[in-house]
């Protein structure tokens, strides 16, 4: 799933430039699978240790007062802050740890940045959110596409467990290093054993440094958090954007409280159906399909035709498991390679050029460009360092989801490879999930928001992170939704270049009418 990438500009700036052509652009099927699935997901791996007592940034005592109406009542203080060089406003929020029980004495603190509307009549508050889990949103509200948007104040939240709200705190720096530098396509029992063994400590570093924290941040959790913050700015409904898991948020929001929907843009949308006909890494090879396409159009180093492109790039990836490259101190291995196509997958022809130039220095010896986009993607800064991003994202989903425990994860893991059948094997086996220490979540009720005003839903033909099948079920699930296809790459059209997309979005944001479905190419 992951956030919705904004452009690479700090790595792109170090690749050199290309010409770009329009590359074919055709949604994924699903190819059947024979595989027997391995029961029902009761995550019967999962460890249940005790909760360790740990003092987590950002936990504090609640409000004054009783229950949730302290919450309700709180007076949010703006002041004039810093964010990426310009000033806006920010604000910090309280919200109970446990929203089962209010009237506890434990409360963690919501992180908001509000840019002001800047014409009349102002119509009221934007919420938006960029995705993840795990990513901070208040850096959309400053980058946000406002043009015809004027009117609203756009307020950005980093959710609970990220950012500067109450964040998930794991591992160190070298220890994440080693996280990520471990195999996670096993080629035999022990390369297994290994990638089993880290994603224990892993969980482990979680709970040791977050405690009582990993057991409330689920997306309901946070779909409760944006109606106190609705409530608290003083808005009768919630409008509202979300790209990717944004659009989770947003779509069970519209399903908890469906009479207090406005207007709601849903752009990159998730899968809602729970069906995994269609699943990420078949986006993904699309889109490395379309890359190939496009890069032996232009007579590119990797090969003069489409299928020997895909072969330089998976016999590279090959070579790095026998032999990982050396980085100065660090070394690219296969996992990281893995991920630093991904990044580039996720975009369009701009980054197509850098993924080009990433491949072809690496297979020249000299792997730093492909293991920065890695580290792009793990939110590792230069001094070695992660931010909450990554343990964010696995602690979310992990609760979010139950699990059918490791044998349920190989086999989900075939399945992918099946499907999948030129990446998939890449990307490996996920056992974070089945050897979390936190139980999850019971399970929500399908999405469909009956009652909820209209919903528009844009869907991306080539989206790679959240594929067009998936906008197109929620679209339809969602009693009110409403689809919007951009026929082309990207993942997450509002803002992207497409004027067709942008005045659409506008329209209904200004007019609070979607359109019926139409198609932007």
């Amino acid at each position: 799933m992951r956030l919705r990438l904004t452009a690479l500009s700090g790595i792109l700036a170090l690749a050199l430039s290309g010409c770009a052509a329009t590359p074919p652009i055709t949604p994924p099927t699903a190819p059947t699978t024979n595989l027997p699935d391995p029961g029902p997901r009761t995550s019967p791996d999962r460890p249940r240790p005790a909760l360790p007592l740990v003092r987590v940034e950002g936990i504090t005592r609640p409000p004054p007062g009783d229950g949730v109406e302290r919450y309700l009542e709180q007076e949010v203080d703006w002041r004039t802050c810093t964010v990426r060089g310009s000033a806006h406003q920010c604000a910090e929020v309280l919200a109970p740890l446990d929203w089962a029980a209010p009237e506890d004495d434990t409360a963690l603190t919501l992180f908001l940045v509000r840019v002001r509307a800047t014409k009349e009549p102002r119509l009221g508050t934007l919420f938006v959110n960029p995705g993840g889990p795990g990513e901070p949103g208040t850096g959309l509200a400053t980058s946000f596409a406002r043009t015809g948007l004027e009117q609203f104040d756009i307020v950005g939240w980093d959710p609970r467990g990220t950012g500067r709200s109450t964040p998930v705190a794991c591992a160190s720096g070298p220890e994440m290093d080693a996280f990520f530098g471990v195999d996670i396509s096993p080629d035999d029992e022990a390369e297994r054993q290994a990638a089993i063994e880290a994603s224990k400590a892993f969980g482990e570093a979680c709970l040791e440094n977050s405690g009582r924290l990993l057991q409330h941040i689920s997306t309901l959790d946070t779909v409760a958090d944006l109606d106190l913050l609705r409530s608290v700015l003083g808005e009768d409904e919630l409008n509202f954007f979300g790209y990717s898991y944004g659009t989770d948020i947003g779509s069970r929001y519209a399903h908890t409280y469906p009479h207090l929907v406005g207007r709601m843009v849903l752009d990159g949308a998730v899968d809602v159906t729970g069906s995994e006909e269609v699943i990420q890494a078949m986006g993904f090879e699309r889109a490395l399909q379309n890359f190939a396409a496009w890069c032996a159009d232009q007579n590119c180093s990797l090969g003069r035709d489409p299928a020997r492109v895909v072969e330089s790039v998976t016999g590279f990836l090959d070579r790095l498991d026998r032999r990982p490259l050396p980085v100065g101190e660090r070394e690219l291995t296969q996992s990281q390679a893995v991920t630093g196509i991904v990044v580039a997958l996720y975009g369009a022809e701009n980054e197509w050029t850098l993924l080009h130039n990433a491949l072809q220095r690496a297979r020249d010896g000299d792997g730093s460009l492909l293991l920065q986009m890695a580290d792009f993607y793990n939110a590792r800064a230069a001094d070695g360092t992660y931010d909450a991003r990554m343990p964010a994202f696995t602690a979310i989903r992990c609760l979010d989801e139950a699990d059918g425990g490791i044998a349920g994860a190989e086999h989900r893991a075939a399945v992918q490879s099946e499907k999948a059948p030129i990446l998939g094997p890449y990307f490996g086996v996920d056992y974070l999930c089945p050897v979390w220490p936190v139980a999850p979540i019971d399970p929500p009720e399908p999405v469909t928001a009956k009652g909820a005003a209209p919903i528009l839903v844009v869907g991306s033909t080539g989206d790679s992170a959240t594929p067009y099948e998936h906008a197109e079920a929620m679209a339809r699930q969602l009693e009110s939704g409403v689809l919007l296809t951009y026929d082309g790459p990207g993942h997450g059209a509002y803002g992207g270049g497409s004027t067709c997309v942008d005045d659409a979005v506008v329209r209904y944001f200004t007019e609070s009418s979607p359109a019926d479905h139409r198609t932007c190419r």
